[in-house]
């Protein structure tokens, strides 16, 4: 099974998010693309979702995610403890999105914004899609 991240590429926070999750997942089992790629937009327009997406979007069994599910869903396989965190799941999707939305809104005024997509090193190079 694929699974695919989607990211906005010159977002601090979503880029580190991204190392994050690299870092705990030993079995490598998450592909990545930011939303800017060509890539990226052409995944969008698959799976039906407005090109101006602008969330974190894990795309698994061939059906999209988008916002806090897909940021649960992405914990699921995460090594512990972070695997636990799909117990928020108990929370209703409009209150986590609620919240994540709000994040969203302020990530640039809070982390910073890059003037490109991070460049991935070799040996993490491949589990990137382009």
């Amino acid at each position: 099974m694929e699974r695919i991240i989607l990211f906005d590429g010159v977002c601090n926070l979503c880029n580190h998010s991204i190392q994050f999750i690299i870092k705990r997942d030993p079995n490598a089992v998450f592909k990545f693309a930011s939303l800017q790629s060509d890539i990226g937009k052409e995944l969008l327009k698959k799976h039906g979702l407005n090109e101006d997406t602008d969330s974190f979007v894990l795309i698994e069994n061939n059906k999209s995610y988008i916002k806090s599910s897909a940021a649960l869903r992405v914990c699921r396989k995460l090594k512990a403890p972070w695997n636990f965190f799909v117990l928020f799941f108990i929370v209703p999707r409009p209150v986590r999105d609620f919240i994540y939305d709000f994040i969203a809104k302020n990530r640039y005024r809070w982390f910073g914004k890059q003037e490109s997509c991070m460049l991935p090193t070799p040996e993490i190079r491949k589990r990137f899609i382009e």
